[in-house]
Protein backbone atom coordinates (compact mmCIF):
# COMPACT_ATOMS: atom_id res chain seq x y z
CA UNK A 1 0.00 0.00 0.00
CA UNK A 2 1.94 3.40 -1.13
CA UNK A 3 1.57 6.43 0.48
CA UNK A 4 0.23 9.54 -0.55
CA UNK A 5 0.49 13.15 0.66
CA UNK A 6 -1.47 15.88 -1.12
CA UNK A 7 -1.00 19.92 -0.55
CA UNK A 8 -2.96 22.48 -2.26
CA UNK A 9 -2.33 25.55 -3.19
CA UNK A 10 -4.59 28.56 -4.00
CA UNK A 11 -8.48 28.64 -4.68
CA UNK A 12 -11.74 26.93 -3.10
CA UNK A 13 -11.88 25.24 -6.74
CA UNK A 14 -8.33 23.89 -6.38
CA UNK A 15 -9.32 22.63 -3.28
CA UNK A 16 -12.05 21.06 -4.37
CA UNK A 17 -10.00 19.17 -6.58
CA UNK A 18 -7.41 18.14 -3.88
CA UNK A 19 -9.86 16.56 -2.38
CA UNK A 20 -11.60 14.39 -5.00
CA UNK A 21 -8.06 13.57 -6.11
CA UNK A 22 -7.46 11.96 -2.54
CA UNK A 23 -10.90 10.30 -2.53
CA UNK A 24 -10.09 8.66 -5.81
CA UNK A 25 -6.64 7.58 -4.18
CA UNK A 26 -8.51 6.04 -1.04
CA UNK A 27 -11.22 4.24 -3.02
CA UNK A 28 -8.10 2.98 -5.11
CA UNK A 29 -6.28 1.72 -1.40
CA UNK A 30 -3.83 4.18 -1.28
CA UNK A 31 -3.06 5.57 1.95
CA UNK A 32 -3.34 9.16 2.89
CA UNK A 33 -0.21 10.50 5.31
CA UNK A 34 0.24 13.77 6.11
CA UNK A 35 2.45 16.10 4.43
CA UNK A 36 5.96 15.75 6.05
CA UNK A 37 8.77 13.24 5.56
CA UNK A 38 7.61 9.20 4.21
CA UNK A 39 5.34 9.48 1.63
CA UNK A 40 6.06 7.73 -1.81
CA UNK A 41 4.13 9.69 -3.63
CA UNK A 42 3.63 13.69 -3.33
CA UNK A 43 0.46 15.29 -4.90
CA UNK A 44 0.97 19.69 -5.11
CA UNK A 45 -2.14 21.07 -6.35
CA UNK A 46 -0.41 24.00 -7.63
CA UNK A 47 -1.38 28.01 -7.91
CA UNK A 48 -0.22 30.71 -10.68
CA UNK A 49 -2.60 33.63 -10.10
CA UNK A 50 0.48 35.28 -9.30
CA UNK A 51 4.28 35.57 -9.45
CA UNK A 52 4.30 34.90 -5.58
CA UNK A 53 1.91 31.69 -6.31
CA UNK A 54 4.65 30.50 -9.28
CA UNK A 55 7.13 30.57 -6.39
CA UNK A 56 5.10 28.77 -3.45
CA UNK A 57 4.52 26.22 -5.92
CA UNK A 58 7.97 25.84 -6.72
CA UNK A 59 9.32 25.76 -3.07
CA UNK A 60 6.31 23.02 -2.31
CA UNK A 61 7.40 20.63 -5.19
CA UNK A 62 11.16 21.26 -4.37
CA UNK A 63 10.32 20.27 -0.49
CA UNK A 64 8.60 17.40 -1.30
CA UNK A 65 11.85 16.25 -3.12
CA UNK A 66 13.72 17.12 -0.21
CA UNK A 67 11.44 15.15 2.40
CA UNK A 68 11.91 11.72 0.41
CA UNK A 69 14.57 11.95 -2.40
CA UNK A 70 13.28 8.24 -3.64
CA UNK A 71 9.56 9.62 -3.77
CA UNK A 72 7.07 10.24 -6.81
CA UNK A 73 6.64 14.06 -6.87
CA UNK A 74 3.16 15.04 -8.98
CA UNK A 75 2.59 18.60 -10.16
CA UNK A 76 -0.98 19.24 -10.96
CA UNK A 77 -2.66 22.31 -11.72
CA UNK A 78 -2.68 25.90 -13.01
CA UNK A 79 0.82 26.23 -12.11
CA UNK A 80 2.02 23.58 -14.55
CA UNK A 81 -0.61 24.48 -16.94
CA UNK A 82 0.34 27.91 -17.31
CA UNK A 83 4.55 26.82 -17.81
CA UNK A 84 3.40 24.41 -20.78
CA UNK A 85 1.40 27.38 -22.42
CA UNK A 86 4.39 30.11 -21.85
CA UNK A 87 6.83 26.87 -23.46
CA UNK A 88 8.70 27.80 -19.58
CA UNK A 89 10.92 24.68 -18.79
CA UNK A 90 9.43 22.89 -16.36
CA UNK A 91 11.02 21.92 -12.82
CA UNK A 92 13.53 18.66 -13.00
CA UNK A 93 12.13 17.58 -9.70
CA UNK A 94 9.06 16.76 -11.34
CA UNK A 95 8.40 13.29 -11.80
CA UNK A 96 4.60 13.62 -12.88
CA UNK A 97 3.12 16.75 -14.85
CA UNK A 98 -0.89 16.97 -14.43
CA UNK A 99 -2.79 19.95 -16.27
CA UNK A 100 -6.36 20.95 -15.70
CA UNK A 101 -8.71 18.78 -17.21
CA UNK A 102 -6.68 16.08 -16.44
CA UNK A 103 -6.84 15.53 -12.62
CA UNK A 104 -9.73 13.13 -13.47
CA UNK A 105 -7.06 10.38 -14.65
CA UNK A 106 -4.75 10.67 -11.91
CA UNK A 107 -5.22 6.87 -11.31
CA UNK A 108 -3.94 5.77 -14.84
CA UNK A 109 -1.44 8.95 -14.81
CA UNK A 110 0.20 7.40 -11.85
CA UNK A 111 -0.28 3.59 -13.38
CA UNK A 112 1.33 4.68 -16.45
CA UNK A 113 4.54 5.87 -14.16
CA UNK A 114 5.01 2.41 -13.69
CA UNK A 115 6.44 1.66 -17.31
CA UNK A 116 7.41 5.08 -18.03
CA UNK A 117 10.35 7.50 -16.31
CA UNK A 118 8.41 10.63 -16.88
CA UNK A 119 4.68 11.30 -17.67
CA UNK A 120 2.95 15.09 -18.92
CA UNK A 121 -0.39 14.93 -19.32
CA UNK A 122 -0.97 18.40 -19.94
CA UNK A 123 -4.13 19.48 -22.63
CA UNK A 124 -4.48 22.73 -24.99
CA UNK A 125 -6.81 23.79 -22.24
CA UNK A 126 -7.61 27.06 -24.79
CA UNK A 127 -9.15 24.71 -27.28
CA UNK A 128 -11.02 22.03 -24.99
CA UNK A 129 -15.41 22.43 -23.97
CA UNK A 130 -14.79 19.21 -21.87
CA UNK A 131 -15.91 19.29 -18.24
CA UNK A 132 -13.54 17.25 -15.82
CA UNK A 133 -15.64 14.74 -14.22
CA UNK A 134 -14.39 15.15 -10.06
CA UNK A 135 -16.78 14.49 -7.83
CA UNK A 136 -16.81 14.04 -3.96
CA UNK A 137 -18.81 12.10 -1.20
CA UNK A 138 -17.22 13.61 1.66
CA UNK A 139 -15.01 16.43 2.20
CA UNK A 140 -12.69 17.64 4.74
CA UNK A 141 -15.22 19.58 6.84
CA UNK A 142 -17.86 18.22 8.48
CA UNK A 143 -20.83 20.44 8.16
CA UNK A 144 -19.87 22.60 5.07
CA UNK A 145 -19.40 21.56 1.77
CA UNK A 146 -17.88 23.16 -1.02
CA UNK A 147 -19.19 22.15 -4.94
CA UNK A 148 -17.29 23.05 -8.08
CA UNK A 149 -19.98 23.59 -10.94
CA UNK A 150 -17.92 25.50 -13.24
CA UNK A 151 -14.39 25.76 -14.46
CA UNK A 152 -13.02 28.70 -16.92
CA UNK A 153 -12.89 32.29 -17.52
CA UNK A 154 -13.50 34.26 -20.53
CA UNK A 155 -13.18 37.84 -19.23
CA UNK A 156 -9.06 38.50 -19.67
CA UNK A 157 -8.89 40.73 -16.90
CA UNK A 158 -5.83 42.34 -17.44
CA UNK A 159 -3.73 41.41 -14.38
CA UNK A 160 -5.09 37.84 -14.68
CA UNK A 161 -3.77 34.85 -16.58
CA UNK A 162 -6.38 32.38 -15.34
CA UNK A 163 -7.76 32.32 -18.28
CA UNK A 164 -5.05 30.92 -19.97
CA UNK A 165 -4.38 28.14 -17.35
CA UNK A 166 -7.70 27.54 -16.67
CA UNK A 167 -9.68 27.73 -20.33
CA UNK A 168 -12.75 28.95 -21.27
CA UNK A 169 -15.58 28.48 -19.79
CA UNK A 170 -17.46 25.19 -19.14
CA UNK A 171 -20.38 24.25 -16.72
CA UNK A 172 -21.01 20.84 -14.88
CA UNK A 173 -24.24 19.34 -15.70
CA UNK A 174 -27.02 20.21 -13.49
CA UNK A 175 -27.98 16.47 -13.27
CA UNK A 176 -24.23 16.00 -12.06
CA UNK A 177 -24.51 18.56 -9.49
CA UNK A 178 -27.29 17.63 -8.24
CA UNK A 179 -26.71 13.86 -7.74
CA UNK A 180 -23.11 15.11 -5.70
CA UNK A 181 -25.02 17.41 -3.74
CA UNK A 182 -27.41 14.38 -2.96
CA UNK A 183 -24.68 11.87 -1.75
CA UNK A 184 -23.41 14.86 0.39
CA UNK A 185 -26.72 15.10 1.80
CA UNK A 186 -27.25 11.62 2.54
CA UNK A 187 -23.80 11.75 4.22
CA UNK A 188 -25.08 14.43 7.07
CA UNK A 189 -24.07 17.72 5.02
CA UNK A 190 -26.52 20.42 5.30
CA UNK A 191 -24.81 23.18 3.98
CA UNK A 192 -23.09 23.68 0.23
CA UNK A 193 -21.09 26.44 -1.20
CA UNK A 194 -21.55 26.76 -5.15
CA UNK A 195 -18.39 27.79 -6.44
CA UNK A 196 -16.57 28.04 -9.93
CA UNK A 197 -13.27 30.31 -11.63
CA UNK A 198 -15.82 32.37 -12.89
CA UNK A 199 -19.34 31.07 -11.22
CA UNK A 200 -20.84 33.84 -12.65
CA UNK A 201 -20.99 32.20 -15.93
CA UNK A 202 -22.31 29.26 -15.37
CA UNK A 203 -24.35 27.47 -18.24
CA UNK A 204 -23.44 30.19 -21.41
CA UNK A 205 -21.89 27.54 -23.09
CA UNK A 206 -25.11 24.99 -22.76
CA UNK A 207 -26.81 27.89 -24.85
CA UNK A 208 -26.23 25.90 -28.29
CA UNK A 209 -27.45 22.44 -26.78
CA UNK A 210 -31.16 22.77 -26.47
CA UNK A 211 -31.97 20.72 -23.60
CA UNK A 212 -30.18 22.96 -21.79
CA UNK A 213 -31.30 26.14 -22.80
CA UNK A 214 -32.24 27.52 -19.89
CA UNK A 215 -29.88 26.16 -17.80
CA UNK A 216 -28.14 28.97 -15.88
CA UNK A 217 -27.12 29.90 -12.34
CA UNK A 218 -30.53 31.01 -11.08
CA UNK A 219 -31.69 27.10 -12.49
CA UNK A 220 -28.88 25.68 -10.81
CA UNK A 221 -29.70 27.43 -7.48
CA UNK A 222 -33.07 26.31 -7.37
CA UNK A 223 -32.56 22.61 -8.46
CA UNK A 224 -30.37 22.92 -5.32
CA UNK A 225 -32.74 24.15 -3.19
CA UNK A 226 -35.09 21.28 -3.88
CA UNK A 227 -32.66 18.59 -2.59
CA UNK A 228 -34.06 17.51 0.98
CA UNK A 229 -31.34 17.51 3.61
CA UNK A 230 -29.49 20.44 2.75
CA UNK A 231 -30.39 23.87 4.84
CA UNK A 232 -28.25 26.37 3.64
CA UNK A 233 -27.00 27.24 0.04
CA UNK A 234 -24.47 29.82 -0.22
CA UNK A 235 -22.12 30.95 -3.21
CA UNK A 236 -18.82 31.56 -4.53
CA UNK A 237 -18.03 34.78 -5.52
CA UNK A 238 -20.14 36.83 -8.34
CA UNK A 239 -19.57 38.96 -10.92
CA UNK A 240 -21.99 42.28 -10.17
CA UNK A 241 -23.87 42.12 -13.54
CA UNK A 242 -25.40 38.77 -12.53
CA UNK A 243 -27.58 40.86 -9.86
CA UNK A 244 -30.47 41.01 -12.27
CA UNK A 245 -33.95 42.05 -10.19
CA UNK A 246 -35.40 38.75 -11.15
CA UNK A 247 -32.27 36.93 -9.84
CA UNK A 248 -32.61 39.45 -6.17
CA UNK A 249 -35.90 38.78 -5.95
CA UNK A 250 -36.20 35.05 -6.49
CA UNK A 251 -33.15 33.94 -4.19
CA UNK A 252 -34.37 36.29 -1.66
CA UNK A 253 -37.63 33.94 -1.60
CA UNK A 254 -35.64 30.68 -0.56
CA UNK A 255 -35.44 29.65 2.59
CA UNK A 256 -32.49 28.04 2.31
CA UNK A 257 -30.09 31.47 0.55
CA UNK A 258 -27.77 32.87 2.78
CA UNK A 259 -27.90 36.32 2.64
CA UNK A 260 -23.79 36.50 2.17
CA UNK A 261 -22.88 37.58 -1.23
CA UNK A 262 -19.20 38.48 -2.26
CA UNK A 263 -19.26 40.55 -5.38
CA UNK A 264 -15.60 41.12 -7.08
CA UNK A 265 -15.25 44.64 -7.02
CA UNK A 266 -11.34 45.06 -7.51
CA UNK A 267 -10.90 48.70 -7.89
CA UNK A 268 -13.57 51.45 -6.92
CA UNK A 269 -12.47 54.05 -9.28
CA UNK A 270 -14.00 53.91 -13.12
CA UNK A 271 -10.63 54.48 -14.44
CA UNK A 272 -8.67 51.44 -13.10
CA UNK A 273 -11.30 49.57 -13.69
CA UNK A 274 -11.22 50.21 -17.08
CA UNK A 275 -7.92 49.34 -17.43
CA UNK A 276 -8.49 46.45 -15.57
CA UNK A 277 -10.65 45.46 -18.45
CA UNK A 278 -13.77 44.65 -15.54
CA UNK A 279 -16.39 45.89 -17.65
CA UNK A 280 -18.81 47.21 -15.12
CA UNK A 281 -18.91 51.04 -13.41
CA UNK A 282 -19.14 51.61 -10.29
CA UNK A 283 -22.38 53.34 -11.00
CA UNK A 284 -23.64 49.61 -12.06
CA UNK A 285 -21.39 48.07 -9.23
CA UNK A 286 -22.96 49.71 -6.34
CA UNK A 287 -26.60 49.50 -7.80
CA UNK A 288 -26.08 45.59 -7.62
CA UNK A 289 -25.14 45.81 -4.21
CA UNK A 290 -28.89 48.06 -3.21
CA UNK A 291 -30.77 45.13 -5.12
CA UNK A 292 -29.65 42.45 -2.68
CA UNK A 293 -30.23 45.18 0.66
CA UNK A 294 -33.70 45.59 -1.22
CA UNK A 295 -34.22 42.05 -1.32
CA UNK A 296 -32.64 40.82 1.68
CA UNK A 297 -32.19 41.91 5.02
CA UNK A 298 -28.93 43.37 6.11
CA UNK A 299 -27.15 40.81 3.62
CA UNK A 300 -23.31 40.44 4.80
CA UNK A 301 -21.73 41.98 1.25
CA UNK A 302 -18.10 41.20 1.13
CA UNK A 303 -15.89 42.24 -1.70
CA UNK A 304 -11.97 42.10 -3.06
CA UNK A 305 -10.01 45.13 -3.97
CA UNK A 306 -6.39 45.48 -5.62
CA UNK A 307 -4.42 48.60 -4.72
CA UNK A 308 -1.55 50.03 -6.70
CA UNK A 309 -2.86 48.66 -9.81
CA UNK A 310 -0.34 50.06 -12.15
CA UNK A 311 -1.23 53.56 -13.61
CA UNK A 312 -3.39 54.37 -9.96
CA UNK A 313 -2.77 57.83 -8.70
CA UNK A 314 -3.18 58.91 -5.63
CA UNK A 315 -6.37 60.86 -7.36
CA UNK A 316 -8.02 57.83 -8.45
CA UNK A 317 -6.74 55.56 -4.92
CA UNK A 318 -8.57 57.76 -3.24
CA UNK A 319 -11.80 57.55 -5.52
CA UNK A 320 -11.59 54.52 -4.89
CA UNK A 321 -11.23 54.35 -1.04
CA UNK A 322 -14.35 56.87 -1.29
CA UNK A 323 -15.84 54.22 -3.07
CA UNK A 324 -15.05 51.46 -0.68
CA UNK A 325 -16.29 53.67 2.08
CA UNK A 326 -19.78 54.29 0.40
CA UNK A 327 -20.42 50.53 0.07
CA UNK A 328 -20.13 50.03 3.27
CA UNK A 329 -19.07 46.06 2.92
CA UNK A 330 -19.04 43.33 5.86
CA UNK A 331 -15.32 42.25 4.85
CA UNK A 332 -13.33 43.66 2.24
CA UNK A 333 -10.00 41.94 1.10
CA UNK A 334 -7.51 43.78 0.01
CA UNK A 335 -4.69 42.65 -2.13
CA UNK A 336 -1.76 45.07 -3.26
CA UNK A 337 -1.15 44.50 -6.55
CA UNK A 338 1.22 41.50 -7.83
CA UNK A 339 2.83 41.28 -11.28
CA UNK A 340 1.53 38.29 -13.49
CA UNK A 341 4.07 37.67 -16.32
CA UNK A 342 2.09 37.08 -19.20
CA UNK A 343 -0.54 39.30 -18.51
CA UNK A 344 -1.09 42.87 -19.97
CA UNK A 345 -0.48 44.72 -17.06
CA UNK A 346 2.14 43.27 -16.14
CA UNK A 347 4.23 45.48 -19.27
CA UNK A 348 1.91 48.74 -18.64
CA UNK A 349 3.76 51.92 -17.70
CA UNK A 350 3.31 53.77 -14.09
CA UNK A 351 3.75 50.79 -12.02
CA UNK A 352 3.29 51.69 -8.30
CA UNK A 353 6.36 51.18 -6.35
CA UNK A 354 6.10 48.71 -3.11
CA UNK A 355 6.00 51.44 -0.65
CA UNK A 356 3.36 53.44 -1.87
CA UNK A 357 1.70 49.51 -2.38
CA UNK A 358 1.83 49.18 1.42
CA UNK A 359 0.59 52.76 2.56
CA UNK A 360 -2.41 52.41 0.35
CA UNK A 361 -3.62 48.85 1.67
CA UNK A 362 -3.02 49.94 5.50
CA UNK A 363 -5.55 52.55 4.83
CA UNK A 364 -7.97 50.16 3.18
CA UNK A 365 -7.60 47.60 5.56
CA UNK A 366 -7.79 50.26 8.36
CA UNK A 367 -11.37 51.25 6.67
CA UNK A 368 -12.45 48.05 6.44
CA UNK A 369 -11.96 46.44 10.23
CA UNK A 370 -14.32 49.54 11.05
CA UNK A 371 -16.63 48.70 8.51
CA UNK A 372 -16.73 44.81 9.82
CA UNK A 373 -17.24 46.60 13.62
CA UNK A 374 -20.03 48.67 12.38
CA UNK A 375 -21.80 45.63 10.74
CA UNK A 376 -21.61 43.40 13.45
CA UNK A 377 -22.92 46.06 16.37
CA UNK A 378 -25.68 45.60 13.69
CA UNK A 379 -26.25 42.52 14.72
CA UNK A 380 -25.93 42.35 18.38
CA UNK A 381 -29.71 41.68 19.39
CA UNK A 382 -30.81 39.92 16.68
CA UNK A 383 -32.39 36.61 16.37
CA UNK A 384 -29.74 34.07 14.29
CA UNK A 385 -28.85 30.63 13.08
CA UNK A 386 -26.17 29.27 13.68
CA UNK A 387 -24.71 26.18 11.97
CA UNK A 388 -22.23 24.81 14.75
CA UNK A 389 -19.06 23.36 13.55
CA UNK A 390 -17.05 22.66 16.20
CA UNK A 391 -16.64 22.92 20.38
CA UNK A 392 -13.79 24.70 21.58
CA UNK A 393 -12.75 26.51 24.69
CA UNK A 394 -12.46 29.78 24.92
CA UNK A 395 -11.44 31.88 28.09
CA UNK A 396 -11.77 29.07 30.01
CA UNK A 397 -15.27 28.29 29.00
CA UNK A 398 -16.87 25.27 27.00
CA UNK A 399 -18.35 26.88 23.52
CA UNK A 400 -19.76 25.96 20.30
CA UNK A 401 -18.63 27.73 17.51
CA UNK A 402 -20.30 27.98 14.10
CA UNK A 403 -21.70 31.10 11.64
CA UNK A 404 -24.50 32.47 11.07
CA UNK A 405 -26.25 32.80 7.57
CA UNK A 406 -24.38 36.15 7.20
CA UNK A 407 -21.42 33.87 7.52
CA UNK A 408 -20.42 35.57 11.05
CA UNK A 409 -18.46 33.17 12.98
CA UNK A 410 -19.76 33.12 16.66
CA UNK A 411 -19.09 31.55 20.10
CA UNK A 412 -22.42 29.81 22.37
CA UNK A 413 -21.25 28.88 25.78
CA UNK A 414 -22.80 25.01 26.30
CA UNK A 415 -20.61 22.20 27.00
CA UNK A 416 -22.95 20.18 24.85
CA UNK A 417 -22.06 18.54 21.61
CA UNK A 418 -23.96 20.48 18.81
CA UNK A 419 -21.56 19.87 15.54
CA UNK A 420 -23.60 19.87 12.46
CA UNK A 421 -26.76 21.10 14.54
CA UNK A 422 -28.67 24.71 13.09
CA UNK A 423 -29.19 26.05 16.56
CA UNK A 424 -31.11 29.24 17.02
CA UNK A 425 -30.06 32.23 19.32
CA UNK A 426 -29.15 35.54 19.98
CA UNK A 427 -26.12 37.80 19.68
CA UNK A 428 -26.37 39.06 22.79
CA UNK A 429 -22.64 40.40 22.74
CA UNK A 430 -20.19 41.83 20.40
CA UNK A 431 -17.63 39.45 22.32
CA UNK A 432 -19.35 36.22 21.05
CA UNK A 433 -18.58 37.35 17.33
CA UNK A 434 -14.60 35.74 16.70
CA UNK A 435 -12.14 37.01 14.62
Amino acid sequence: MKKVALHNLGCKVNAYETEAMQEMLENEGYEIVPFKEGADIYIINTCTVTNIADRKSRQMLHRARKMNPDAIVVAAGCYVQAQENEHHELDSCIDIVIGNNKKQDLIQILDEYESKCKTEKVIDINHTNEYENLNLSRTGEHTRAYIKVQDGCNQFCSYCIIPFARGRVRSRSLEDVVQEVTTLSGNGYKEVVLTGIHLSSYGIDFEEQEARKKTDLLTLILAVHEIPGIERIRLGSLEPRIITEEFAKTIAGLPKMCPHFHLSLQSGCDATLKRMNRRYTTGEYYEKCELLRKYFDHPALTTDVIVGFPGETEEEFEESKAFVDKVNFYETHIFKYSKREGTRAAVMENQVPEQIKSERSAQLIELGAKKQEAYEKEMVGKDVEILVEEPAQINGKEVQVGHTKEYIKVALESDENLQNHIVKARIDDHSQIIH
